[in-house]
């Protein structure tokens, strides 16, 4: 929005020209993420307090959370509100791709809200039933799968690039609308899984959203994406205003989530904001590097699926409680180490992750 008016100022005084570089607004918006979050957090937190929309905890759960019961949830609004304005203010509103990656985040975030609303102030334990829960979400993820398959532009756009190998695209076709419908569903529920202790998903959000911004920058820019051999796909270099919208909203809610969290994000922050990174990920064409930095999600998703299959074939349990986050709460170890560790395992599978664009 704002750059439509310093489009129009530049005709007037040239140095307004400076907010078209991608750049600049990026970090204008990740600081206008940050901010929004940091000023809506503390009377969003009052306001879920006041109507008591606190966590509730599992009876079978670690004892450590019990203190946790009442703590105010669906504090995820909070980011994605921040992230919707400071996208919408700095992005270019006239590429389609931002859109994409809007309606996908809030058609997730809406989801989760009224999951979120159902449990915590309908005082409905099941919410959402599950079956309408992934109806709603396979629209969502469906609508957008066929869209971008739809206004593809080019073979590029539809292909599976290979991470270590310098031109390796595997022509998709129709099973493109299928690999994207299975990354934007399986992220958002495995970041959903992963939300289970004060500040562990959302760092890793931030993390993951961070990278997928640099591979959307280099991948919509022609000279970068030819030197790095990456597919060059005009237009997709603006969502890395939207990954700084991310990373800067995300790092606001931390202010408050950090443990001992004041609040939690609930559904409505997990499903949107994993929806988010899925569609990123699809669009800069990088779905096995978002498996591969976000080896957190993929891990706590696979340590839940263990775990049942585990007990329903041999009876048996092979974690102590599942995700995988609780088996080592239950092992002893102190809240802040998890988290903390696990911080450090994504920064390394990221840093891995960029690798790719190098190592061919």
């Amino acid at each position: 929005m704002l750059l439509w008016l310093f489009d129009y100022l530049t005709d007037y005084y040239h140095a307004f020209s400076v907010f078209e570089y991608l750049t600049l607004r990026t970090i204008l918006a990740a600081l206008t993420g940050l901010i929004i979050a940091l000023l809506v957090g503390p009377p969003m937190i009052r306001w879920l307090a006041k109507f008591k929309v606190g966590q509730v905890v599992r009876d079978d759960g670690p004892k450590s959370h019990f203190s946790k019961a009442g703590t105010p949830t669906m504090g995820g609004a909070m980011i994605i509100v921040a992230i919707t304005i400071a996208t919408i203010l700095w992005s270019n509103l006239e590429n389609p791709y931002v859109w994409i990656v809007l309606a996908v985040t809030l058609g997730f975030g809406l989801v989760g809200w009224i999951d979120d609303y159902r449990k915590l102030i309908r005082r409905n334990s099941k919410g959402l039933s599950a079956r309408w829960k992934f109806f709603w979400q396979s629209l969502i993820a469906l609508f957008a799968a066929i869209f971008l398959f739809i206004h593809a532009k080019t073979p590029a756009e539809t292909s599976l690039l290979v991470p270590f190998f310098k031109n390796v695209m595997i022509p998709l076709g129709g099973f493109y609308v299928i690999l994207t419908y299975f990354v934007i569903v399986g992220t958002s529920n495995a970041v959903n899984l992963t939300d289970g202790l004060d500040g562990l998903a959302i760092m890793p959000i931030v993390l993951v959203g961070g990278a997928l911004g640099i591979f959307a920058y280099i991948t919509g820019h022609v000279k970068f994406a030819s030197y790095l051999s990456v597919p060059y796909i005009p237009g997709v270099e603006e969502i890395a205003v939207f990954c700084g919208a991310l990373v800067g909203a995300g790092l606001g809610f931390l202010w408050f989530n950090a443990y001992p969290a004041q609040v939690f994000m609930g559904d409505v922050g997990s499903l949107g904001l994993g929806a988010a990174l899925g569609v990123m990920a699809v669009l800069v064409r990088q779905e096995l590097v978002l498996f591969m930095m976000g080896g957190v999600f993929v891990v706590e998703t696979m340590s839940v699926i263990l775990q049942v299959a585990s007990f329903k074939l041999t009876g048996r349990r092979i974690f102590k409680m599942a995700p995988i986050h609780h088996h080592f709460e239950l092992q002893g170890w102190p809240e802040p180490r998890i988290i903390v560790r696990f911080w450090i395992i994504t920064v390394v599978l990221v840093l891995f992750g960029l690798a790719t664009l190098k190592l061919r």
